[in-house]
């Protein structure tokens, strides 16, 4: 199991970022525009944090992991079977891979193939 994208939904980006970076001396991208503004940082592993402000009024804060995964379309169907609502369905990010969003026990996962 692999974390791909680690999400940070936040009403203070700024202050989130600038903890990141003066506590483990890493630096964020500005905003980028397919990631939904996210300010994004690879970690050491190649994983990619982003944080990024609410895309819409209803969007509460929230740590969302993206879990890597070799079929997202398999991937899905697994979730699906074992109870999961499907928050977001399979969408492609030019360049980035694809992604989903799932629900389950409330918690929201992602799953990501590149």
């Amino acid at each position: 199991m692999k974390i791909q994208y680690l999400e940070i939904v936040s009403e203070d980006v700024e202050s989130v970022v600038k903890v990141y970076e003066k506590t483990y001396q890493k630096t964020f991208s500005d905003p980028e525009p397919l990631l939904g503004g996210a300010k994004t940082c690879r970690l050491d592993d190649g994983s990619l944090v982003g944080v990024r402000a609410p895309l819409r009024e209803t969007e509460s804060p929230i740590i969302r992991p993206y879990w890597l995964v070799d079929d997202i379309n398999e991937a899905v169907r697994k979730v699906q079977a074992l109870g999961a609502k499907i928050a977001m369905p399979l969408m492609e990010i030019p360049g980035k891979g694809q992604f989903a969003i799932y629900i389950l026990g409330e918690n929201e996962q992602g799953l990501w193939q590149l």
